[in-house]
């Protein structure tokens, strides 16, 4: 067996107290933000998860309120007419979404649009994992 000189004993000693921490170092685990029963279906493999409503600060509205739209992989949804103004955010996932002849898109994680009273929609979800579509209804008063 060769002797291993003091220079390379270190050089192998800083290597390996470099790679320790990677290898204890444990990997973050994500919970599944919603169970699959959990809100109500509104379209086999969608569920909408209501979330949060106040007051409206915003003088044309009256009420803001926030749910969560889940569309499992492959699942579609489609709403002829938006019942009032919203703002709307993908949260996870991919989603092909559709307002109507010449308005598509494909919106991924972090993007937002909007959508105004009457408008369609139709939304599929074409990713291999769960897409999140988090809808913020501005409503007005009544």
């Amino acid at each position: 067996m060769e002797d291993i000189g003091r220079r390379s004993a270190l050089a192998l000693g800083l290597a390996t107290a470099a790679t320790v921490p990677a290898l204890i170092t444990p990997t973050p685990a994500f919970a599944q933000r919603y169970r699959p029963d959990e809100g109500k279906e509104v379209a086999p493999g969608v569920r909408r998860v209501d979330l949060t409503k106040r007051a409206s600060e915003i003088p044309a509205y009256a009420t803001v309120s926030m749910r969560d739209i889940v569309y499992q992989p492959g699942a579609k949804s489609s709403f002829p007419a938006m019942p009032n103004d919203m703002v709307c955010h993908c949260l996870e996932g991919e989603l092909q979404v559709s307002q109507g002849p010449g308005k598509q898109f494909v919106a991924k994680a972090g993007d937002v649009w909007s959508c105004m009273k009457g408008m369609p929609e139709a939304g599929v979800s074409s990713g291999s994992t769960v897409a999140i579509m988090r809808v913020i209804d501005l409503i007005p008063p009544a």
